[in-house]
């Protein structure tokens, strides 16, 4: 094996960065032929730089990426199949759902590296303090917020920013809840009774318990308020745990996670939105069995692991068995917050990135990405307009953006 691989990664932060380096270092050790250069960038930085990169040649040989980014450059043809990779690694290990995002026409271009799913977090000591049980509906969710508030807590942040994508995320959960989604046959779905009911529950929750100021927020605004004591639910992954641990310490054995509301406490719990986050091989690189070997590497157990434990709880794995792997179990955080590790882990296999349902498709990374539905909820608060007239209105400009893209 020889060649110099450039590696994108969005891993930016301490420990995952570390681990990155320290994983290709090894492999350079091992393959004295080969150099890879890692290169980081924000998602932000990344999304530009690989849109206008693919039409000069000046893509990398692998890198992270986003399950949206996927779609787009399965689209755009600028990936490599990766279904050896995953038949070496072991394909029955990972989740069905996990390879499913990154599949077209029953080739792979994706590898998923890690998972979480979107649950709801709540505050103990909060309900604890009101003698309230943990809300398990919609409507136990809305009077549970309503009693716990104070001056110095708000029942939960509702963030409608139009530059990000926490409008559509939360509209999904309650349209996702009523077993309706928010695409339907390739097209937008905003003006069913399951959307439309959703789009008042929340403009209604953020006129009764949310602060004013997070008609703007995007997901760092909004999780923030949690990490600091401010909100006593919120939604989120397993990423919560470390993000109260770095602000507010001593509230971590005061958090805790249960599944999503239902529209009844019968119903049973369903996943809402798990992401698996990618990595890919680009088509056009030079080194595609360098790029697969040293990829192949991050997967080795003790190594996937360690890997898994620079975020315990926030990166869940991909590969079942690790799941119940007892070295990855001993970490200290997953023990000390094993309910919240449990269901999160009870409803990863059961959802997809919001909107691939059946897979792949350019009209999720539209939906999500565009924000339509912010732009939608914030006019519904801010101009009055009827729920109903800005849904269609908003249905109507997604479906529009979809036959633009040739979707």
């Amino acid at each position: 094996m020889a060649g110099d691989l450039v590696f994108w990664s969005s891993y930016t932060q301490g420990p995952r960065a570390e681990y990155l380096k320290e994983m290709a270092d090894r492999f350079m050790k091992d393959n004295p032929e080969v150099s890879i250069t890692i290169e980081n960038f924000s998602w932000a930085e990344f999304y530009t730089k690989w849109t206008t990169g693919l039409a000069s040649g000046q893509v990398p040989d692998i890198s992270s990426a986003l399950p949206y980014h996927v779609v787009e450059m399965i689209d755009a043809e600028a990936l490599a199949p990766v279904d050896d990779v995953i038949d070496s690694i072991g394909r029955d290990r990972f989740y069905e759902a996990a390879l499913l995002e990154g599949q077209k026409d029953g080739v792979s271009y994706s590898v998923p590296l890690y998972s979480h799913a979107q649950v709801m977090w709540y505050r103990k000591d909060v309900l604890k303090e009101n003698g309230l049980e943990v809300p398990k509906t919609w409507e136990e969710l809305r009077a549970t917020a309503e009693k716990v508030a104070t001056p110095q807590l708000y029942g939960l942040s509702v963030p409608f920013g139009s530059n990000d994508t926490m409008g559509v995320r939360f509209l999904n959960y309650y349209v996702r809840s009523a077993g309706d989604n928010l695409l339907k046959d390739g097209k937008a779905n905003l003006t069913s009774p399951a959307a439309i009911d959703g789009i008042k529950y929340w403009v209604d929750m953020y006129k009764a318990v949310s602060p004013e100021g997070s008609i703007n927020f995007n997901v760092l605004d909004q999780a923030t308020l949690y990490y600091q004591g401010k909100t006593a639910f919120d939604f989120n992954s397993g990423f919560q745990i470390s993000g109260v641990a770095a602000t507010s310490p001593d509230l971590l054995p005061e958090i805790e996670a249960a599944p999503l509301p239902r529209m009844s406490a019968d119903d049973p719990i369903y996943g809402a939105e798990s992401s698996y986050q990618p990595m890919v091989i680009w088509k056009n690189s030079e080194h595609q069995e360098e790029a697969k070997a040293f990829l192949e590497t991050l997967y080795q157990d003790d190594d996937y692991i360690r890997f898994l434990h620079s975020v315990p709880v926030g990166m869940m794995p991909v590969l079942k068995d690790i799941v119940e792997n007892p070295a990855f179990l001993a970490d200290p955080t997953i023990k000390a917050n094993m309910k919240s590790y449990e269901v999160i882990n009870e409803v990863i296999p059961m959802a997809t990135a919001i909107g691939m349902n059946d897979g792949p498709n350019i009209q999720a990374g539209i939906l999500v990405n565009q924000g339509v539905v912010e732009s939608m909820l914030q006019d519904i608060v801010l101009n009055g307009t009827p729920v109903e007239e800005a849904a269609a209105s908003a249905e109507k400009q997604l479906n529009e953006m979809f036959e633009a893209a040739g979707a």
